[in-house]
């Protein structure tokens, strides 16, 4: 009997497309994973996935996706909350999952987001699925936190870059991580406005915050595999064509090497 599969896709924003085109390599290798857990850019294609849109068709909306898709900005809305809301999010989700729970996906999946009242991570293992998913990729300062019950929720990659251990305690025997984000913090020639500034202190912050959860999980991980996307910026939705191509590179190079370890 061969072993299960668990997929741990981590964030990364734009560079999270990687996902999508390392998914449709492993369903033409004929590599289905048993569980999923995804943070943030992580959640929303594995999410998708679990719930049952393709590769191929996440792979058409990422090529065909632009940044007034997804921003939904008001001067009205700015407050000490956030510089933009997340209701275009939401619905674009809703559209795609409808409103569909996590417990009733064919692939059981969880996603991770941050809890900024209690200072740690919170795992939806249940749930209205586009509700979840938007929690985990909601990015602080930028988009506006989502409540739930007494819980204030931000990006899962805050505290969680990738969900190794999320998808261990679902039961995978095997672990395979993605993590998108390499390369991420290499050093910068300057930073232009106050996002900038934002976005690169969180580039910084969750690839030092990687290094120290390797090092805890320890054997958790069975294979880490890194796309390469090095010069590509994850905030850069123009970059996609090239992103789903080295994940879908990424998957096709290991296919083999998954089996194995599933034996």
């Amino acid at each position: 009997m061969s072993k299960t599969l668990g997929l741990a896709l981590g964030a990364g924003g734009a560079r999270g497309a990687a996902h999508a085109g390392f998914l449709r390599a492993l369903d033409e290798e004929g590599v289905k994973p048993d569980y999923i857990a995804g943070s943030s850019m992580g959640a929303v294609v594995g999410g998708l996935y679990a719930g049952g849109v393709s590769p191929e068709e996440m792979e058409k909306i990422i090529r065909t996706i632009k940044k007034r898709d997804i921003i939904d900005f008001s001067p009205a809305f700015v407050s000490k909350m956030a510089l933009l809301r997340t209701k275009k999010v939401h619905d674009l989700l809703r559209r795609l999952l409808g409103d569909r729970k996590i417990e009733d996906f064919a692939i059981p999946f969880v996603c991770v987001a941050t809890d900024i009242y209690a200072g740690e991570t919170f795992v939806f293992d249940s749930g209205e699925a586009a509700f979840a998913i938007q929690a985990s990729s909601t990015i602080p300062g930028v988009f506006r936190p989502v409540k739930y019950g007494n819980r204030l929720l931000v990006d899962g990659g805050c505290l969680c870059r990738v969900p190794v251990k999320a998808v261990k305690d679902m039961g995978a025997d095997v672990v395979v991580a993605v993590d998108v984000l390499k390369n991420c913090a290499k050093p910068v020639a300057e930073v232009k406005n106050i996002l900038s500034v934002m976005l690169r202190v969180y580039d910084v912050i969750d690839n030092n915050q990687t290094g120290l959860t390797r090092k805890l999980e320890g054997g958790m991980c069975d294979l880490l595999l890194e796309p390469e996307l090095e010069g590509i910026s994850q905030y850069d939705v123009k970059a996609a064509e090239n992103t789903l191509e080295e994940g879908y590179a990424l998957g096709k190079a290991n296919a083999q090497k998954i089996k194995e370890l599933l034996k």
